[in-house]
C-alpha cells in the first residue's frame, strides 16, 4: 500500500512540474501573440525580461559616463503632432553630445529599458568591427560555415560573411510581421516556446538568389553572423558584448538581451536600454569610436560599415554593414532602425543624434518611413539653429 501511494505522490508531482513547464510555455506563447495589442503595446516593449527568457549585459562598476545639458532646442512645427501620431515614447536629440532636447509619453520614462527592436542589429556590427579590430575575424569574405559549420547544408552555406553583414545572403525568408505564418513569426514562436535559434537557421533550405547578388532584408542574417562571432571566439555574444561595449560606455543601467531558451542572445532584435544609453552609443559612433578617452572600436570599420555598401536596388534605400543610408543621403547621415518607429539617427555633419522610441501600429503604413526620415532631417536642422 505504501508503494502505491509513493507511486501516485510521483505521478501528482510529475504531473505538477509539468503543469507547471507548459504554464511558463504557454505564458510566453501569449506574450507573443498579445505583445503588439493595442493596450498593452506600450508597457510590454519596457517590460521584455517578464515575458521572455533573457540575459543581462552588466554595465561594470565604472562611473556613468556624462551626458551634459545643453540649451534646449525648439522643436520644429509639427513635431508634436508627429510624436502623438507615432506613438513616440521617447525622444532625445543631442547636438555636440549636450542634451538638446529629452522627452518622455504616454507613461514612459528615463529609467525605462525598452525594446530597440532592430536598432540591435547596428549594435552587433560594432561588436563585429571591434573583434575584427582584434584580429578575431580576420576575413570577412570566408564563408560562414568556416566560422559556424553547423550552417553546412542550410541555406547559408556559400555565403560569406560579409554577405550577411549586408543582407545579401540570398536566403528565403520572409519579413512579414502581420503575416501569422511568415518565417519571423515562426522564429518569434520558437524563441516563445523553448526552441533554439541556432537551430532554426540551421533548418533554412530555401534560397532565392545566389550570395552576394542583391541585398534583400532577412533579419535571420543578423542571427547568423551572432553564430559566426561566436564560432570564431569560442564565447557568447552577451559575454563579448558587455566587456568590449557596454562596460566602456558607461551606461545608466544595466541592459538586456532577449535570448532563446538555451541562453543565445536575440541578437537581430532584442536588446533593451534606457533611451539616454541608446544615445550615449550613437554619440560614440559620431565620435569615430572614441568615448570617454578611449577608442572603443576603430574609425575605419565605422567609417566602413556606414556607408553604402550593399547591393541595393538603384535609387533605393541603401544599406552597410546592419546600418542603414537613406536613398538621397547627405553626407555622413545614418541610422538604425526598428519596427514599431524606433530610430538611432546620426547627422554626422551637423553633429546630431537622435533617438526615438515608439509604439506605432501603423508603422508599415505607405510612406511613413519617408515622412519619419523627413521629420527626423527636419529636428537635426533645428537642433543647428536651422542651418
Amino acid at each position: 500500500m505504501r508503494a502505491f501511494l509513493r507511486i501516485i505522490v510521483l505521478l501528482v508531482l510529475a504531473a505538477v512540474l509539468v503543469g507547471l513547464w507548459k504554464r511558463d510555455d504557454l505564458t510566453r506563447l501569449w506574450a507573443v501573440n498579445s505583445l503588439f495589442a493595442e493596450g498593452r503595446i506600450v508597457q510590454n516593449f519596457s517590460s521584455m525580461d517578464r515575458m521572455f527568457h533573457s540575459a543581462p549585459l552588466p554595465r561594470g562598476d565604472g562611473p556613468v559616463s556624462p551626458l551634459p545639458q545643453g540649451t534646449a532646442m525648439v522643436l520644429p512645427e509639427g513635431a508634436e503632432d508627429w510624436v502623438a501620431d507615432r506613438a513616440v515614447t521617447s525622444l532625445l536629440v543631442l547636438h555636440d553630445g549636450d542634451i538638446v532636447h529629452e522627452s518622455y509619453n504616454l507613461g514612459t520614462g528615463p529609467d525605462d529599458l525598452r525594446i530597440s527592436w532592430s536598432m540591435a542589429k547596428s549594435f552587433l556590427s560594432v561588436l563585429t568591427g571591434i573583434l575584427v579590430d582584434q584580429g578575431e575575424i580576420d576575413d570577412l569574405d570566408a564563408p560562414v560555415t568556416y566560422y559556424a559549420p553547423e550552417l553546412a547544408g542550410s541555406a547559408y552555406d556559400g555565403a560569406s560573411l560579409r554577405d550577411v553583414l549586408q543582407m545579401a545572403s540570398g536566403v528565403e525568408f520572409d519579413e512579414d510581421y502581420l503575416e501569422f505564418s511568415s518565417d519571423i513569426n515562426r522564429m518569434g514562436r520558437v524563441l516563445a516556446l523553448g526552441g533554439s535559434m541556432d537551430g532554426f537557421a540551421q533548418s533554412l533550405q530555401g534560397r532565392l538568389r545566389p550570395p552576394g547578388e542583391r541585398w534583400q532584408y532577412v533579419s535571420i542574417d543578423t542571427h547568423v553572423l551572432g553564430m559566426a562571432l561566436r564560432g570564431a571566439t569560442g564565447r557568447r555574444v552577451t559575454d563579448m558584448m558587455a566587456e568590449y561595449l557596454i562596460a566602456p560606455l558607461g551606461l545608466q543601467a544595466d541592459p538586456y538581451y532577449v535570448t532563446d531558451a538555451f541562453g543565445t542572445a536575440f541578437v537581430l532584435g532584442g536588446l533593451n536600454l534606457t533611451t539616454r544609453d541608446y544615445a550615449r552609443f550613437g554619440q560614440m559612433v559620431m565620435q569615430d569610436g572614441q568615448w570617454q578617452g578611449r577608442q572603443i572600436v576603430s574609425a575605419d570599420w565605422l567609417a566602413t560599415s556606414t556607408v553604402p555598401s550593399a547591393p541595393t536596388a538603384p535609387g533605393a534605400e541603401q544599406y552597410g554593414y546592419q546600418w542603414w543610408i537613406p536613398a538621397d543621403a547627405d553626407e555622413g547621415e545614418v541610422y538604425g532602425r526598428g519596427v514599431y518607429e524606433q530610430y538611432l539617427y546620426l547627422d554626422r555633419a551637423r553633429g546630431v543624434v537622435i533617438v526615438v522610441t515608439g509604439a506605432d501600429g501603423a508603422f508599415r503604413d505607405e510612406g511613413r518611413h519617408d515622412a519619419n526620415i523627413a521629420m527626423l532631417r527636419r529636428i537635426a536642422r533645428a537642433a543647428t539653429g536651422g542651418d
